[in-house]
């Protein structure tokens, strides 16, 4: 049987909504937890999701020299997250998992207790942040071992515009995923609107030479409101042109700045994918605990959501 969110992907004269968030970190206690999931849902009751994406954090020194930005803290298991929230909200819920550091056979395991103890369906693996780590198991094996599990997990992957923009070959990756079983994909943050214009017509292309449907491609956004967070996203390895830095930092409200670059980001890959017969969707995050940007990325939800339902409403009457 279908997960709920595999159904709404078949669809694609409709946009897919969730907002991004991460587990808490390890030290919190059930009384906080239960205090910050509320806090969590409240902010989301006034706004229109089809679900939330928990992330599964980790420590990604090896990946990059330069130090962390923000400390890097221990979460709670991102599958007792998800179903605290699912069981809260009554939404569904993908849940990332990062797969490197288990051998094929703990991996196996911990699928069998994500289905059977944590109720979840919808997956994204991801691999090792740096090939110079200790990979016990690499993406393509963590896929052979998904498809080898008894459940029938709705499974999704990791894009990443900015290796298109270096390598050339993000496409081929996504069609290598497909294979593998992956029915959606979600981008990393959005800031360089022209790499991921370039990457999604380089997979469409490669789709209808294939003869196949494009997946959904969920794009990620978030604000930005001051130099630290722009330089956590540049260590995260999203890529911010210069112009755009400057846009942000010089303006006199960043964050009110950075919203609109997103939706202008947002117009523009738009503007490439929907022809192209590009299923979209959105996933907007908060990438800091401060108020203002949290309360900035609802702001950005509306905002972008409305804009893609208008463009899917205009190309529904063209058609």
């Amino acid at each position: 049987m279908k997960s709920e969110l595999a159904t709404k992907f078949q669809d694609p004269t409709r946009g897919i909504y969730f907002i991004g968030t991460t587990p808490p970190k390890s030290s919190l206690e059930e009384e906080q937890l239960a205090q910050v999931s509320q806090k969590l849902l409240e902010r989301l009751d006034n706004i229109d999701i089809d679900g939330l994406v928990v992330y599964d954090i980790q420590d990604e020194t090896s990946r990059i020299d330069k130090p962390r930005p923000f400390p890097f803290m221990e979460t709670h298991d991102p599958r007792a997250w998800s179903k605290r929230l699912h069981q809260q909200s009554g939404k569904p819920v993908i849940t990332y998992k990062s797969v490197s550091s288990r051998s094929s056979e703990e991996f196996s395991g911990w699928l069998s207790e994500a289905w059977e103890q944590y109720g979840i369906r919808d997956l994204v693996l991801v691999g090792s942040p740096s090939s110079s780590g200790d990979i016990k198991l690499p993406l393509p094996q963590a896929y052979e071992t998904l498809k080898a599990s008894e459940h029938s997990f709705n499974l999704g992957g990791v894009t990443i515009a900015e290796r298109h923009a270096k390598k050339g070959d993000e496409h081929l990756r996504l069609s290598k995923k497909t294979e593998a079983g992956c029915e959606f994909f979600i981008s990393q943050a959005v800031y360089n609107h022209q790499a991921t214009a370039d990457l999604i017509s380089r997979y469409a292309r490669t789709c209808k030479e294939k003869g196949e449907a494009p997946k959904r491609i969920i794009l990620t956004f978030t604000p930005c409101g001051s130099a630290k967070t722009l330089e956590f996203m540049e260590w995260l390895g999203i890529s911010v042109p210069e112009a755009t830095k400057h846009r942000i930092l010089d303006a006199e409200a960043p964050l009110d700045e950075s919203i609109k670059i997103c939706r202008n980001a947002l117009e523009q890959i738009i503007e490439i994918a929907l022809p192209l017969g590009v299923p979209l969707g959105l996933n907007i995050e908060s990438l800091t605990n401060r108020k203002e940007e949290i309360d900035a990325s609802i702001q950005l939800y509306k905002l972008l959501k409305a804009t893609l339902d208008l463009k899917l409403a205009e190309q529904s009457l063209i058609k």
